[in-house]
């Protein structure tokens, strides 16, 4: 099998490149690198969940698989007062996210290497963002789903962008088997962004 982004240790070759991408009227440069998910440029689906979520200054906020940083660290800047975890099964994906951080002069975060939720499960957080590894299967998709709603407060919620033809439908049936309320916030180019309420 080809290796993909939804690797522990990613074996391709190192291609560092930085760019330069303005989410919600803010300018970031990220460094990014073979081996990590969108590495030219944040892709579309990233930047349509980065402009449509919403959630309150204080919040505690966790991203789930979140590659060179760019979800978590716009949340991080939208949450000035609260913080974001990010996690990333890739460790390339990690040390990357904790540079961009720096570069960014972003400090209300904290980057771990995690398999899907494991290093969080004591934890409790009021938002759970991710842009779900569709690569690495249905199974993995869903267990976000599960393992997220576990990790919320009453009334917290999960954002998720999900394209049509990459499991869309499935991903709202599931969601609605767990969560009190599902809604489709917003639908471009074939992508929707859908927020599930515990």
């Amino acid at each position: 099998m080809l290796e993909h982004y939804y690797t522990q240790k990613p074996t391709v070759q190192h291609q560092l490149a930085t760019i330069k991408e303005e989410l919600r009227g803010k300018a970031y440069t990220f460094m990014t690198d073979a081996g990590v998910f969108s590495k030219k440029s944040v892709d579309y689906g990233s930047k349509h969940l980065i402009e449509t979520m919403q959630f309150a200054e204080d919040a505690r906020v966790l991203d789930v698989g979140c590659g060179y940083g760019p979800i978590g660290l716009s949340a991080a800047a939208m949450c000035p007062k609260g913080h974001v975890t990010m996690l990333d099964i890739n460790e390339r994906a990690v040390e990357l996210s904790k540079d961009n951080a720096k570069r960014n002069g972003i400090t209300n975060v904290t980057i771990q290497q995690s398999d899907l939720l494991e290093q969080v499960k004591e934890q409790r957080f009021d938002v759970v963002l991710t842009n779900p590894p569709i690569r690495a299967g249905k199974e993995v998709v869903h267990r976000i789903f599960v393992e997220a709603y576990d990790c919320l407060v009453e009334g917290g919620a999960i954002w998720v962008v999900i394209q049509k033809k990459q499991g869309a439908p499935s991903a709202v049936k599931k969601l609605e088997a767990l969560y009190s309320e599902v809604v489709e916030v917003s639908k471009d180019k074939g992508y929707r962004i859908l927020k599930a309420i515990k």
